[in-house]
C-alpha cells in the first residue's frame, strides 16, 4: 500500500476494551509457552524507537502491506530466492522497511523460547509497542497467529495514493473493515510520509482546488528542487501519533489525495469531523482498529509453521 510512513513522547496511556478475537486468537497467548515474548519484544523496540523514532512508521507500514496480501502471515518478510519471487520485491513493498528490527527480535525470542513465538505475532506487538511510544494508544494485542507457508509476487495488489474513496473502501470492505475502521487506520498517516512522486499530480497545471494553496506553493519549490524529497503526510505534529492529521485534512492540507478525499467524500467526512475534535475517541478506534486489522486471514493451530528465521522458511525455501 502506497499509503504510508518522530520525540518519543507519550500522549495516553489508557488501555482500551477491544472486542473479542478471532478464533484461535488471544490476549496473553504466550503466557505459559513464553512468559517473556512480549517484554522481549517491548524491550527492543524501545531500544530501536531511542535511536530512531520513524520505525513507528515503518513497522505500520509493514503490518499493513503484510495483512492486507495474504493475511497477517508474515509473508511479506520472506526474502525471494533464485526460484521464488516473493512479496517483498513487489514495487508497493520497496519503501518497506524495519526488516532488520523484527529479525531482531526474532533472535532475542528464539533464545529464550525456541521456536515458539510467530513472526507474525512478533509484527503485531512490535507495532503496537511503537505505537504507543510515539503516543498513541496502548491496546491488546491478542496472539496465536501462525506464520504463512507462501509468498509470491503475484498476489500483491495493494491500493495506490491516487485510488478513490469508493474503491478503497471497497478493497477495506473485503478485508471485513468498515469505512469508520478505514478511516481511523488510515490515521496511521499521522507519523508518515510520502514522496513527492506519490502526490505529483497535485501540484502540476491548474492548483488543485483541494490543497491550501499555501502548502502547495511550499510543495511545488520543494518537489521542483528534488523530486524525491520525503514530505510529512501531518504537516503541524509528524512525530506524534495523534489527530492532528485529521485537523489538517479539514484545512486542506492533506498531501495525498487520498488522504483529502477523506474529508471531501460525504462518506468518510464525517468520521474525519470526528475525529478531529476528538482525540480519545481516534484514540479508542484506532486501537480497536488495528487489533481488527490484525485478525486478517490468520493462520492458527496447526496451520502454517512457526519460522525460526521469519525471512525463509523452515524448509529453507521461498
Amino acid at each position: 500500500m502506497k499509503l504510508f510512513m518522530m520525540i518519543p513522547v507519550i500522549l495516553f496511556c489508557c488501555v482500551f476494551p477491544l472486542a473479542l478475537a478471532a478464533d484461535g486468537l488471544q490476549v496473553g497467548f504466550y503466557s505459559t509457552s513464553c512468559g517473556k515474548a512480549e517484554s522481549i519484544v517491548e524491550k527492543v523496540v524501545q531500544k530501536r524507537f531511542s535511536q530512531d523514532n520513524s520505525i513507528t512508521a515503518a513497522l505500520l507500514r509493514m503490518h499493513f502491506h503484510d495483512c492486507f496480501v495474504r493475511g497477517c502471515d508474515a509473508s511479506l518478510l520472506i526474502d525471494p530466492t533464485n526460484e521464488t519471487v516473493s512479496e517483498k520485491k513487489d514495487g508497493a513493498n520497496a519503501s518497506v522497511r524495519g526488516f532488520d528490527l523484527i529479525d531482531e527480535i526474532k533472535e532475542a525470542v528464539e533464545a529464550a523460547c525456541p521456536s515458539t513465538v510467530s513472526c507474525a505475532d512478533i509484527i503485531a506487538l512490535a507495532t503496537r509497542d511503537a505505537v504507543a511510544l510515539s503516543g498513541g494508544p496502548k491496546y491488546s494485542v491478542p496472539t496465536g497467529r501462525r506464520d504463512g507457508l507462501v509468498s509470491n509476487i503475484a498476489d500483491v495488489e495493494l491500493p495506490g495514493p491516487t485510488i478513490s474513496i469508493p474503491e478503497v473502501s471497497k478493497f477495506f470492505a473485503a478485508k471485513g473493515i468498515e469505512k469508520e475502521e478505514m478511516v481511523a487506520l488510515l490515521g496511521a498517516h499521522s507519523v508518515g510520509v510520502s514522496h513527492c512522486g506519490f502526490f505529483a499530480d497535485r501540484l502540476g497545471g491548474k492548483p488543485d482546488p483541494t490543497m491550501d494553496p499555501a502548502l502547495a506553493a511550499k510543495l511545488i519549490i520543494l518537489c521542483k528542487s528534488n523530486p524525491d524529497a520525503a514530505v510529512f503526510l501531518d504537516q503541524n505534529t509528524s512525530s506524534l501519533m495523534d489527530n492532528e492529521y485529521y485537523k489538517q485534512l479539514l484545512l486542506k492540507r492533506g498531501i495525498m489525495d487520498i488522504d483529502q478525499q477523506l474529508s471531501l467524500d460525504i462518506s468518510t467526512s464525517p468520521f474525519v469531523s470526528a475525529f478531529a475534535s476528538d482525540s480519545e475517541k481516534f484514540m479508542q478506534r484506532f486501537g480497536m482498529s488495528m487489533v481488527k486489522m490484525g485478525e486478517v486471514g490468520v493462520l492458527v493451530g496447526k496451520e502454517g509453521e512457526i519460522r525460526k528465521n521469519c525471512r525463509v522458511f523452515n524448509n529453507g525455501t521461498a
